[in-house]
């Protein structure tokens, strides 16, 4: 071979069969220094050898490749993070290149890590390998999702944003719902804070043929809460002092939160005095000390007091308050029976409505008292041991019952306010805490009245006269009739007996009619006594001659015929007739002598006038 060589010769320059050639080599010219103890053979073979040592090493970094194809997953390493692309190395030529965006749900995301990628393309125009790591996840998040769920695994996902009832989570590429009431434990205020934020979650349901998928957060709070609970609650006991949180509020209690177990602070046991609504004394979010009071044999259900952390006001009310001391104070209960009056914090005494006036007609406390009113009242009743004290107002003003008799003696007239009703009669009130009664036959001397409600109206004033006193019982006896002379001494000699008088039907009813009759008097007449001459009866507002056949002073009674008139009358003309009729008949000789009928007819003096005028006008007045 070397004698082939001469010192111009043109040689090519080998091409390693491995590369690709990119252009035609160049022919270059090498002047050789002709060496004839060069040993050519040895050369040749070691280029051989070489050559098989070069394959090899090529076909190990053959196997270091990955074989890579479009449009599959794959998983691949993370080799660095910038701020708008994330490099991935899948054993490929080249590592790909993802948007940061397309990892906005794992914001922990660093180099090392393993994510999946989908190969979109092995080569752009720019020989840059084409991947995404959203596309991955979209293939592999159903199978992903029902793994998770069957294997009750945490995953993580990012809240996109806010949607009724909850949040949209994007959990492996699918939008998963978060319902509010599955983010926290405890009542969420404020859904926008959670916006952008990445969790932990669990699959809790999947709906396969609407592709729903709800998550929840809350049961990995749970768990763990859960667990606390078991820890808290096997140490607890009655007395025992822990630290809380207010975790919602009521009108009826506070709950708190001992650290995964709730108990409740009922409004009585917030504070010694009085709590309208629990806001007043406690906030949301709030840290404070509570003292366990009871719970039940599983502890569910545990009874915390606030107020018991502190002494009870009644220890520390002045020992030298007694019976019978006057004390100021604000109302801050008010009940139909009476009213609460706190008189130092946590110390409070009932004003019942019986002694908050000497009146007897206050229906309820609320129409002398109102919450807030500051009063003065005496101390009425008071146990230190049973915390209980009572209380009255009126007691500051002498009891007007010791001056009745004073005041009110027998037979006094005095204007009184008509206050209530009975049956029976009518209640008025003199002065405040002075009631008396007038009974229904003291109203008046000739209505007959059935309800005083006849007669007078609540709240109107009436004029009386004291009856009779008992101040012992603080009973009242008034009259109102009493105020004329009793005109049944003048009826006595006006309606006698078979005295005839003329009168209007008021009414009629089963036993017979009521007639008014002169001078404002009512007079009875049974049925029969009501049928008239032609056999008719009489009507009502009928006017008619009546006989008087029966008076009771007494009874204040005048019982009356209408029939009796005109029967007598008749009666009378055929006695009369037969005493004419006999004397006709008498024997010759002896005088006939004729007797005039016996007619009942009063006589009526100047006295007799005189009394019924100026009885009508005192019955006129009293009736107007």
């Amino acid at each position: 071979m070397a004698e082939d060589l001469d010192n111009n010769q043109e040689v090519e320059t080998p091409v390693d069969s491995q590369q690709e050639v990119a252009q035609v080599p160049q022919k270059k010219t090498y002047n050789f220094v002709k060496n004839e103890d060069f040993d050519w053979d040895a050369f040749e073979a070691e280029e051989e050898q070489n050559s098989e040592k070069r394959k090899a090493v090529e076909a190990m970094y053959d196997k270091t490749l990955a074989t890579v194809a479009a449009h599959q997953v794959l998983n691949g390493t993370v080799t660095s993070v910038g701020s708008r692309e994330v490099s991935i190395n899948i054993g490929f030529k080249s590592e790909g290149n993802v948007s940061i965006s397309e990892f906005r749900y794992n914001p922990e995301l660093k180099k090392g890590d393993i994510v999946e990628v989908y190969v979109e393309n092995e080569e752009d125009k720019n020989g840059q390998l084409q991947l995404s790591h959203k596309k991955a996840r979209a293939l592999r998040s159903w199978d992903r999702v029902n793994d998770a769920m069957d294997k009750d695994e945490i995953i993580k996902g990012f809240i996109k944003c806010r949607t009724k009832g909850g949040m949209i989570v994007d959990v492996f590429g699918i939008e998963a719902f978060l319902p509010g009431s599955q983010i926290d434990v405890k009542p969420i205020r404020d859904y926008d804070i959670y916006v952008g934020k990445t969790m932990e979650f669990k699959v809790v349901k999947i709906n396969h043929e609407f592709k729903n998928v709800v998550v929840s957060h809350k049961a990995l709070i749970e768990e763990e809460l859960e667990q606390q609970k078991r820890e808290i609650i096997a140490k607890l006991e009655k007395g025992q002092v822990l630290e809380g949180t207010v975790k919602n509020i009521t009108s009826y209690g506070v709950f708190i939160d001992l650290g995964g177990v709730d108990g409740l602070i009922h409004i009585t046991d917030l504070s010694w005095g009085r709590v309208s609504h629990p806001e007043e004394i406690v906030q949301l979010d709030q840290k404070l000390n509570v003292v366990i009071l009871d719970f039940d044999d599983d502890k569910k259900r545990i009874a915390l007091g606030l107020k018991q952390l502190t002494p009870h006001p009644w220890d520390s009310l002045n020992t030298e308050m007694k019976v019978g001391d006057q004390v100021k104070g604000r109302v801050v209960v008010m009940a139909d029976y009476g009213a609460f009056v706190e008189i130092a914090p946590g110390v409070e005494g009932l004003i019942h409505v019986s002694e908050m006036s000497w009146s007897q007609h206050l229906r309820s406390a609320q129409e002398f008292l109102k919450v807030g009113d500051e009063v003065e009242a005496r101390i009425l009743t008071l146990d230190r041991e049973d915390r209980k004290m009572s209380l009255g107002i009126k007691q500051l003003k002498p009891d007007p019952w010791l001056m009745v008799a004073e005041k009110y003696p027998v037979g006094s007239r005095h204007h009184a306010k008509v206050r209530n009703f009975t049956n029976f009669g009518v209640f008025v009130e003199i002065e405040e805490g002075v009631d008396g009664l007038i009974h229904i036959s003291d109203l008046s001397w000739t209505k007959k009245i059935k309800h005083p409600n006849e007669f007078t109206k609540i709240g109107q004033d009436i004029e009386v006269v004291v009856l009779e006193i008992d101040v012992q019982n603080r009973r009242l006896s008034l009259g109102h009739k009493q105020l004329e002379e009793n005109p049944w001494d003048v009826f006595e000699t006006l309606f006698t007996v078979n005295s005839v008088h003329e009168g209007t039907i008021l009414s009629i009813f089963e036993k017979g009619a009521s007639i008014a009759l002169p001078y404002g008097v009512e007079g009875f007449a049974t049925p029969r006594h009501l049928v008239k001459e032609d056999g008719a009866n009489a009507q009502v507002e009928e006017k008619l001659m009546f006989k008087v056949i029966e008076f009771s002073k007494q009874q204040k009674r005048i019982i009356l015929s209408h029939t009796r008139v005109f029967d007598d009358a008749k009666k009378a003309e055929e006695r009369t007739t037969k005493r004419r009729d006999t004397a006709q008949a008498a024997p010759a000789g002896k005088p006939r002598t004729e007797k005039k009928p016996a007619i009942n007819l009063e006589k009526t003096t100047l006295g007799d006038i005189s009394e019924l005028a100026a009885l009508k006008t005192k019955l006129e007045e009293g009736n107007a």
